[in-house]
């Protein structure tokens, strides 16, 4: 008799209980993989210019790299590793040209611990005039 009561009880509102189990789960499941945060760090920016043309507006110094990843792994990565670039070489004419950061560091390790680099701003613009 306790066996009928207890599967009718766990039968009774059993639409409710099957979503409350599946929310549950989702909950788990979204904080599990949601655990990814960002580092932000600020790296020297090596701007290459053209010889034919100079800059008439500010070259930029610097980049913000935001390294995203598993909280436990982002703070061991070594930010010197990562070397930012915006290369002018190609200019050929006046006026505002827009290139994009281009990030060189070693993929292989990055990809395999599941992180990710991007420079913000992905790209810098210059407002470059002709040599006199």
């Amino acid at each position: 008799m306790k066996q009928s009561k207890f599967l009718s009880g766990l039968l009774q509102n059993w639409i409710p209980k099957i979503f409350s189990v599946m929310v549950a789960v989702f909950i788990v499941v979204s904080v599990r993989f949601m655990n990814v945060n960002d580092r932000v760090v600020t790296l020297p920016l090596r701007v290459v210019l053209p010889s034919d043309y100079k800059a008439a507006s500010l070259v930029p110094e610097t980049v913000e790299v935001a390294i995203s990843g598993p909280d436990s792994i982002i703070y061991l990565v070594d930010p010197a590793g990562i070397k930012a670039r915006a290369d002018f070489s190609d200019v050929n004419g006046p006026g505002i040209v827009r290139v994009p950061v281009e990030l060189d560091y070693s993929e292989d390790i990055y990809t395999r611990d599941g992180l990710t680099v991007s420079a913000r701003p992905s790209s810098v613009r210059i407002l470059f005039e002709e040599v006199l």
